[in-house]
C-alpha cells in the first residue's frame, strides 16, 4: 500500500508543481491572493473623493477629518476625472455605486481609462457593461473579475499595472444628473516596472442586427502581444425568429496568423460558458449567464479564461457565429415567411448534414432532405466587452459607439 502511495506521488508531484507554477505570476496566484502571509515593500493607496489625489497623509481633508466629501454630483453632458497618479503602480480593486442603475443610464456613463499620458484611452466602455453585465442590466452575483453583491454596487478585482501614469474619467452623456456618484479605487506604488507587465485594455460594441453568415467580432483583429482575459456578451434575441433556441453558434479565436480558419474554435454559445442544452440563469467564477428572460429575450451571459490562459504573441481575434436552430418543420415555416436566415446543418437518426454554401440557399422544402434539429445562421442584436491585456498602453480599436447605438431598444 506504501508503495502505491509512494507511486502516485512520484506520478502527481510534477503535475501538481507545473499547476502551481502556471497559476502564479510575479509571485501571485491569478485570484490575486498571492503569498498572504509574506511583507511586500509597495505602498498602498486610496482614491476617492475624500482623496481624490491619492496622496499620502491627505485623506478626509475636508471636514478636519470627518466624513465631508463621500460622493460628487455628475451632471448631463459633464466629465470628471477620478483617478490621475504617476507610476509605476498597479490598479487592484475599483468600487463604485450611484443613484441611477436603469439600463439607459447605465448605457449613457461612460467608463475611460488612459495608461501612460496616452491620449487615446485603453479602456473605454459603458459603465455598467464594463462591470460585467451585458445590456446596461443589474443582478446580485460575483465571480473571479467582477461583483455586485447586492445589486447596487459596481466592483472590479481586475489587476490593472501602468508604467508612468493612470487617469481614469467618468462622463455623463446623457441628459439627466446623477445626483450621487461614490468610488474607491484601490491601488499601489511599484518600486520598479517589469518588462513582462501588460497593460489592461477593454472594447465594447454592439451590432443591433448582425448580418446572415457574418460572425459578429467580440474583440475585432489587433497586433502586439498579450492575454485575451474573455468577455461577457449581451444579446437581445431577434422576435421574428419566434421562441427558436438561438445560441448555436460557435465562438472562434484566431491568434498569431491564423487567416481563413482558427485555431481555437468551439461548439456552440451555451457550452462556451460551461453549460448544455439551453442556457439559463447561473454564476460561477469564470462563466455564467447573469440574464435569462425568455419573456423579454435577452441574455447577458460571460466566460473569463483564467485557468484556461489564451496568450497570443503577434495578433488576435475574437468572434462568435450568430447562428440559431429548431425543428426542421419549423425553420421552415420561418422560410416561407421571408425571414432572412441561411440553412446551415440538419441533425438526423446520429449523423450531421452540411449543407450551408454562401452561394447558394438551401430550400427547406426540398423532400430529399432529411428531418431533424435544422441550424441556421440568423440575425440579432448583440454586444461585448471584451477584456484583454496588450504590451501597449494604446490600441487602433475603433472609439465608443454613440449614445444612440449604446441606448436604443433596451
Amino acid at each position: 500500500m506504501k508503495k502505491n502511495h509512494l507511486f502516485w506521488f512520484t506520478l502527481c508531484f510534477p503535475i501538481l508543481l507545473n499547476f502551481s507554477n502556471i497559476l502564479s505570476v510575479n509571485g501571485q496566484t491569478e485570484s490575486g491572493s498571492g503569498n498572504l502571509y509574506k511583507f511586500q515593500d509597495l505602498e498602498t493607496l486610496w482614491s476617492s473623493f475624500e482623496n481624490i489625489t491619492a496622496a499620502k497623509g491627505y485623506g478626509g481633508a475636508e471636514n478636519n477629518g470627518a466624513k465631508g466629501h463621500p460622493c460628487n454630483v455628475l451632471e448631463g453632458g459633464q466629465s470628471i476625472t477620478l483617478l490621475n497618479v504617476e507610476g509605476p503602480g498597479m490598479i487592484s480593486r475599483m468600487w463604485f455605486t450611484i443613484d441611477d442603475r436603469t439600463p439607459e443610464m447605465l448605457r449613457s456613463l461612460k467608463i475611460e481609462i488612459f495608461w501612460d499620458g496616452c491620449s487615446k484611452p485603453a479602456v473605454s466602455a459603458p459603465f455598467g457593461d464594463f462591470f460585467g453585465i451585458g445590456l446596461g442590466k443589474r443582478t446580485a452575483f460575483e465571480n473571479e473579475l467582477f461583483a455586485d453583491p447586492e445589486g447596487r454596487s459596481f466592483i472590479c478585482y481586475i489587476k490593472m499595472p501602468f508604467k508612468k501614469s493612470a487617469k481614469l474619467v467618468l462622463s455623463n452623456e446623457s441628459s439627466k444628473t446623477l445626483k450621487q456618484v461614490f468610488y474607491d479605487i484601490n491601488l499601489v506604488k511599484m518600486n520598479k516596472w517589469s518588462a513582462d507587465n501588460l497593460y489592461f485594455h477593454c472594447y465594447w460594441h454592439r451590432d443591433t442586427a448582425t448580418a446572415i453568415g457574418q460572425d459578429f467580432q467580440i474583440l475585432p483583429g489587433i497586433s502586439g502581444k498579450g492575454r485575451f482575459l474573455g468577455s461577457n456578451i449581451g444579446v437581445n434575441s431577434n422576435p421574428v425568429y419566434k421562441n427558436h433556441w438561438w445560441g448555436e453558434g460557435e465562438v472562434k479565436i484566431y491568434t498569431d496568423g491564423d487567416t481563413g480558419l482558427p485555431t481555437l474554435v468551439g461548439t456552440g454559445t451555451e457550452d462556451y460558458i460551461g453549460s448544455a442544452w439551453g442556457q439559463g440563469k447561473f454564476c460561477t467564477r469564470y462563466s455564467g449567464c447573469l440574464v435569462a428572460d425568455k419573456e423579454k429575450r435577452q441574455w447577458a451571459f460571460f466566460r473569463y479564461h483564467i485557468p484556461d490562459p489564451i496568450f497570443f504573441k503577434n495578433d488576435i481575434k475574437v468572434c462568435i457565429q450568430q447562428m440559431g436552430g429548431s425543428g426542421k418543420a419549423e425553420v421552415l415555416k420561418l422560410q416561407k415567411e421571408g425571414v432572412p436566415l441561411a440553412v446551415v446543418t440538419i441533425y438526423e437518426a446520429l449523423k450531421i448534414y452540411n449543407l450551408y454554401d454562401p452561394k447558394k440557399a438551401v430550400d427547406l422544402s426540398d423532400k430529399n432532405l432529411p428531418d431533424g434539429w435544422t441550424n441556421y445562421y440568423r440575425s440579432d442584436d448583440v454586444s461585448a466587452a471584451a477584456y484583454f491585456y496588450l504590451d501597449k498602453p494604446e490600441n487602433k480599436l475603433p472609439p465608443l459607439q454613440s449614445l444612440k447605438i449604446r441606448t436604443t431598444k433596451l
